[in-house]
């Protein structure tokens, strides 16, 4: 199946982004954050902390690179590892403007942020499948007009 959307005009963030995000607290072990991305097969968290303005990201990398450094991932704390300072993509922007802004700040998540609210997540994954999706969709328009 291929998303016709992207023949014809230009897909948003919104219809390629999951709007299923898990969100965790800063206090939560690199372990438990790990476990939780896990058992959903996701890459990312968005953090919550009522103590700072804005949501964070913690990502599998930042776990990795804990581990990588003989870390505890029963000691650390997602808040010594989570990104801070986040860019976050509207609804309403083209795929190519999120992945203009993933790739020059080397991001594999992008949070998506609706007013003040959060309302889902863009993967890099996310982004692939909807190209991917869009090329063999014209690939295939292209081997009927004969």
């Amino acid at each position: 199946m291929f998303n016709a959307r992207l023949i014809g005009g230009v897909m948003d963030v919104s219809e390629a982004m999951s709007d299923s995000v898990l969100t965790v607290g800063p206090g939560h072990t690199l372990r438990e954050v790990a476990s939780l991305m896990a058992e959903r097969r996701i890459g990312s968290a968005v953090v919550l902390d009522p103590e700072h303005p804005g949501p964070g990201i913690i990502t599998e990398r930042d776990i990795l690179m804990s581990l990588g450094a003989g870390e505890s991932p029963d000691e650390e704390m997602v808040e010594a590892h989570m990104a801070s300072d986040v860019v976050f993509a509207a609804p309403d922007w083209s795929l190519d403007e999120a992945a203009e802004v993933m790739i020059k700040h080397g991001f594999r998540h992008l949070a998506v942020i609706r007013g003040s609210e959060l309302a889902g997540m863009l993967s890099m994954r996310d982004l692939v499948r909807c190209y991917v999706e869009d090329a063999a969709a014209v690939a295939a328009s292209g081997a009927t007009d004969t």
